[in-house]
């Protein structure tokens, strides 16, 4: 049935409606002023007091790391090698398919809830590399009914014909509104020129999704092994479709910036998980001079984007040591590359309340203590929303999948607690081998 949301709040960060609504099936059919709402027999949602947004999209995420949460490993890290040698491939060499489907619920309950409805994945799991990016596929779109991006990271540190095959497999059956896949990587420091090399015969058109100078020990590694920069590297080895994610790119030099421009890539930026890392911060001036698309990920650090909205905002004014180089302008930029890239991979319209949009879109109550007006509407999300970010409706598709603050798929909590148990045995197969 045809629903509308009336009497509401209408922001798709460039249109502002004071009193409007919008009227929705699975895509948006029109938008407008109360005054001209007509009602033919809709499914009526009063929106009084809220806020209508488009949902969300993370344009990097680790699914997986959802289960590292509260574990506790000899940890005393003196560099970043030794965070993925002490902690994240302790984890990931453990994970089978059945820990990717239960940290997929847990992802998407979390997601959903924050008002995170699509997710671009950089998955990896050594014990089980053929059809782990089903396994996501079935928990995150199938189940939990949000949109992903999959792709597993290859990497020397596993079968490398399967995880090559892994991608080259999930891209070719899957591109559908809700599923589609890139060519995962790893990092430059964890593939020999040999498995690039059988990258590239499988590659085909599909763009690549690689972490790339997260640290300067990754650009380090490469120039002192190959001497040549991660981004030469890639493309010597003819990598660089267009349309690749670059995640992170913070230790990149201006040559590599043109690379990445010249081949239409993305960098998908990170930065709270850089700062909790002590990596350093991308240089999003740089960025901007060469043109270059930047989205918005948060490395599988939290199941939150808002918290990653502010943290760019202000981490850029730090880095800067200026209120005013970086703007909510350049931030709404990037909020609209993320939507436009996802969109694309999945070849629906995201990111507007306009005809023809996907109906993924949430309601926030919110009344402005303020006068609130398309010019200033976006300051009101991010000082009066963003740092408590929980939407009290969620729609994909124009289906609810959260509704008054609930995941309304039952099916999704019996699964979230059976994940508890899944989560548990994976620490005890990491504890084991620790021994």
């Amino acid at each position: 049935m045809i629903k509308a949301i009336i009497n509401a709040r209408i922001y798709d960060f460039k249109q502002y409606i004071e009193n409007g609504y919008v009227i929705f099936d699975k895509q948006i059919f029109s938008t407008g002023a109360m005054k001209d709402f007509k009602n033919k027999k809709y499914k009526i949602i009063d929106g009084a007091g809220q806020i209508v947004i488009p949902s969300l999209v993370c344009g990097h995420a680790h699914i997986y790391s959802t289960f590292a949460r509260g574990l506790a490993l000899p940890f005393n890290p003196k560099n970043f090698q030794e965070i993925l040698d002490q902690l994240w491939w302790k984890i990931d060499r453990q994970i089978d398919n059945e820990t990717t489907y239960y940290s997929g619920i847990v992802a998407s309950v979390e997601f959903m809830k924050n008002g995170v409805t699509t997710i671009i994945d950089h998955h990896a799991s050594g014990k089980d590399i053929t059809g782990s990016l089903e396994s996501l596929k079935k928990a995150v779109c199938d189940r939990a009914y949000l949109r992903g991006i999959f792709a597993f990271e290859v990497s020397d540190r596993f079968d490398i014909k399967k995880a090559i095959a892994e991608n080259h497999d999930f891209i070719e059956k899957y591109h559908t509104p809700f599923t589609a896949g890139l060519f995962g990587l790893h990092a430059s420091m964890s593939l020999s020129e040999n498995t690039l090399k059988e990258v590239k015969k499988a590659l085909g058109n599909a763009p690549i999704h690689i972490h790339v100078a997260e640290s300067d020990m990754d650009e380090a590694n490469c120039k002192v092994r190959y001497n040549e920069t991660i981004m030469t590297r890639l493309e010597r080895h003819g990598l660089l479709n267009p349309g690749s994610i670059l995640a992170h790119s913070i230790y990149v030099d201006d040559n590599e910036l043109d690379i990445i421009k010249k081949h239409d890539g993305r960098i998908a930026i990170n930065v709270n998980s850089n700062m909790n890392n002590g990596v350093g911060l991308p240089n999003l001036e740089a960025f901007r001079a060469h043109k270059i698309k930047v989205i918005l990920g948060n490395d599988g650090l939290s199941s939150s984007m808002t918290s990653e909205y502010l943290s760019v905002y202000y981490a850029a004014h730090l880095s800067d040591k200026a209120p005013t180089g970086f703007g909510l302008g350049d931030l709404i930029d990037m909020i609209e590359n993320t939507y436009d890239y996802a969109g694309g991979l999945l070849g629906v319209k995201l990111g507007k309340l306009e005809t023809g949009y996907e109906a993924d879109l949430l309601m926030i109550p919110y009344e402005p203590p303020t006068l609130m007006t398309r010019e200033n509407a976006f300051g009101h999300l991010f000082f009066g929303l963003f740092n408590s970010f929980k939407p009290k409706n969620v729609f994909v598709a124009g289906r609810p999948v959260v509704r008054n603050y609930e995941v309304t798929h039952k099916l999704l909590k019996s699964d979230y607690v059976k994940a508890k148990e899944v989560a548990a045995r994976l620490w005890d197969n990491i504890r084991k081998e620790d021994k």
